[in-house]
């Protein structure tokens, strides 16, 4: 979907800048007339496109009067930026994020370089459990493998921060995400870096000993996506079938909601039609082509099902579960119909919300993990003067009743913005 020639995702993009940064804002000298451009553009975009005409309650014309005359003082590019951000941040609302022009272009596959081959990865995953940075998942295959990490250790520091001052700087941040996922993009934006890099991350082993360790990363895996003014995404799809006390189950994982995975979900579905369960791993799924969440949804329902709306100022787009009746050789089948089971965590957000909210609420899987992140508001990128890329919301989600606590919360009774939109485990 198009918005005023705006890329629109269903992500969380504030926590998807931070972990894929590379390089350090940039300090710049900057044109005073070119500065009040760009602050003026980025407050109008909010201005038109934002769906709340009253802007989550605060007063949107004398905000510009307040923050316009800082914009003009700024002397380089990172105090505009910051000027720009603290505008943003008076909304209290995800999916609004200033993407430094360097990162924007740092991550553009368009470039002749090879972007799989410059952006690294550490292949670790973290969460924090118990106040305490825990890896939980190790790729095979992967640097920090080769390394030597193995999930379950506790992480120490990261290229020389102590995780306690992380968590201290996590605790005072005014972000409305939670500890954890504020300390995962802490941790996450101290391992980005270019492929071939080194970081340096003290562990504390299966063993209570301490043991200080050089990770190399290495290229991301995952096929490279690009959409407009986003920074890249690389696609990545793992499935498997296991089988516990007699019964075998498929499970699916993948780590955003993009094109290259349409397929690889459809294959994996037809895998497991036969099974007696199918799991949906979405921890750590920060979301993606929300339209996505409509086809695959279509595999575990025989009639057509509304899982939410969403709304701008203009227009409504209903979600609708299509069931699915040929698999991916175009064979007639059955939607699948034995149980179902969605995993998440404080990571999962946006488009996946949208499929467990969705598909909880009628009835027909069953959700388990942590409440999740509580950002299902999509988003459109556009290019501001100075190069750097505004990324705003312009999507409400007003239809879903997602089980929150074990209780069956109205979206509107808490007004808008994300805190409506998460989801419990029950």
């Amino acid at each position: 979907m198009l918005l005023r020639m705006r890329t629109h995702l269903t992500l969380c993009l504030g926590l998807l800048i931070g972990a894929c940064s590379t390089q350090q804002q940039a300090i710049t000298p900057l044109d005073r007339d070119l500065a009040v451009e760009t602050f003026d553009s980025a407050w109008r975009i909010v201005y038109e496109s934002h769906f709340d005409t009253t802007f989550n309650g605060v007063d949107w014309v004398a905000l510009k009067q307040e923050l316009q005359p800082r914009a003009a003082a700024a002397g380089d590019v990172r105090q505009l930026r910051l000027v720009i951000e603290d505008m943003l941040g008076r909304l209290g609302q995800s999916h609004f994020a200033l993407i430094p022009e360097e990162t924007a272009d740092s991550l553009d596959p368009d470039r002749d370089a090879d972007v799989a081959g410059e952006v690294g990865d550490p292949g670790m995953d973290v969460r924090l459990i118990a106040n305490q940075v825990v890896v939980t998942r190790v790729d095979s295959g992967g640097a920090a493998e080769a390394a030597g990490v193995r999930p379950g250790w506790l992480v120490l520091a990261v290229h020389g921060d102590p995780v306690e001052h992380l968590l201290e700087s996590a605790l005072s941040s005014p972000e409305q995400h939670s500890v954890g996922a504020r300390i995962w993009r802490l941790v996450m934006m101290r391992l980005a870096g270019p492929a071939g890099a080194m970081r340096q991350i003290a562990f504390r082993d299966s063993n209570d000993g301490e043991r200080e360790l050089t990770v190399v990363l290495r290229p991301r895996p995952g096929i490279p996506v690009k959409f407009g003014n986003f920074p890249t995404f690389f696609a990545r799809f793992e499935s498997r079938q296991v089988r516990s006390g007699g019964a075998s189950a498929g499970i699916i994982w993948f780590n955003n909601w993009m094109v290259p995975q349409v397929a690889q979900l459809d294959a994996a579905i037809d895998r497991f039609r036969e099974l007696d369960g199918v799991i949906i791993d979405l921890r750590g799924n920060t979301g993606g082509l929300g339209a996505m969440v409509m086809g695959v949804a279509g595999h575990f329902y025989t009639e057509q099902t509304t899982l939410g709306t969403m709304k701008t100022r203009q227009t409504e787009l209903r979600y609708f579960a299509n069931p699915r009746r040929t698999d991916s050789a175009g064979n007639p089948v059955k939607p699948y119909s034995g149980p179902a089971a969605i995993l998440i965590d404080e990571m999962t957000a946006s488009a996946s919300e949208i499929f467990a909210g969705g598909m909880q609420t009628t009835g027909r899987v069953r959700i388990f993990g942590q409440t999740s992140m509580g950002a299902v508001l999509p988003a459109a990128t556009e290019r501001l003067p100075n190069g750097d890329v505004l990324a705003v919301t312009v999507v409400c989600t007003i239809i879903f009743s997602i089980i929150l606590h074990g209780i069956s919360a109205n979206p509107w009774a808490e007004g808008f913005g994300n805190r409506y939109s998460k989801t419990q485990g029950t």
